[in-house]
């Protein structure tokens, strides 16, 4: 039997990896620091003392607490159930490279699109593509969390890989490009633009704004765009600050510097394919907005 203070430091060696696994899983960071506390309180009364490989059982029992997570937030257990909040945004500085702890909840490029595609998949589908696609846990390991078999396990992870892979275009790799685009976008709202703005958006588009009610969705480069007066009243009211959002270009806006929103953006070539707006000011309140306010 390892000793609890052994047993905290091999943890504590863990927790930064686990904490990502429970992010891409569950969309919310204060969700995943639960399922990471509830992975260390089954470790503490656990006899661990035969298992071979410490990370990849406490990886398989982290997504075995979100999965159970994620089946009480749904209607019925396997059912998909589309998005009804944004995911948790990570706000990181455009000017430094993020901390570690921030780079591993940013890898693989997970955008805040992409998190509102995998609230789309029903859990078990959800935990095998994260699983499998993003931390390379092999379907034999996966096959037991989602009591299926491993050719099942392998079905569920290619269900979702094709909802993914259809519907989130791949992001522009250049963080220089990106900002581009979404400048000439300011610029745009800041003058009323609607043709500019139309030429800037991608023709599919797709803006969900979160302000703590059901999440507004808007699809198509003309219904966006027909949003102009809204974005020159933001530009206009707030203050912008520039930042890294789920390691893409975003803003962190403020007015009479209390955190007013978060806007995302996915930038495609050198068009907008997604803009993510959170403006429930409780949950602005428990973010981490230093990275971009100092």
């Amino acid at each position: 039997m390892h000793d609890e203070q052994f047993l905290a430091e091999e943890f504590e060696g863990h927790r930064t990896h686990l904490r990502a696994v429970a992010y891409r899983m569950l969309g919310s960071l204060t969700d995943a620091d639960d399922a990471v506390q509830e992975a260390w309180l089954r470790l503490a009364r656990t006899d661990t003392s035969d298992v071979g490989n410490l990370g990849g059982w406490l990886t398989t029992v982290v997504g075995r607490v979100c999965l159970d997570m994620l089946r009480t937030r749904k209607t019925r257990s396997e059912e998909p159930l589309e998005a009804e909040h944004l995911p948790d945004p990570v706000i990181t500085s455009e000017s430094t490279t993020p901390d570690p702890e921030h780079e591993a909840l940013l890898a693989d490029s997970v955008g805040l699109a992409l998190l509102v595609v995998l609230e789309s998949l029903s859990p078990a589908e959800r935990l095998a593509f994260v699983l499998h696609d993003m931390f390379a846990l092999p379907y034999e390991q996966i096959a037991p969390i989602v009591d299926r078999t491993p050719q099942t396990a392998k079905k569920l992870a290619s269900q979702a890989r094709r909802r993914v892979q259809g519907t989130t275009p791949d992001p522009s790799p250049d963080p220089a490009g990106q900002r581009r685009v979404v400048d000439a976008f300011l610029t745009a709202a800041r003058g009323g633009d609607f043709d500019e703005l139309l030429r800037i958006l991608d023709p599919d588009v797709v803006l969900r704004a979160d302000s703590g009610a059901a999440m507004r969705v808007i699809r198509g480069a003309t219904a966006v765009a027909g949003q102009a007066e809204t974005f020159q009243r933001m530009v206009t009211l707030c203050t912008i600050h520039l930042a890294r959002v789920n390691g893409h270009a975003g803003l962190v806006n403020t007015i009479d510097n209390a955190p007013f929103s978060v806007i995302g953006f996915t930038v495609a070539g050198d068009r907008i394919t997604a803009i993510d707006i959170l403006s429930d000011r409780e949950r602005l309140a428990h973010l981490d907005l230093t990275a971009a306010l100092g």
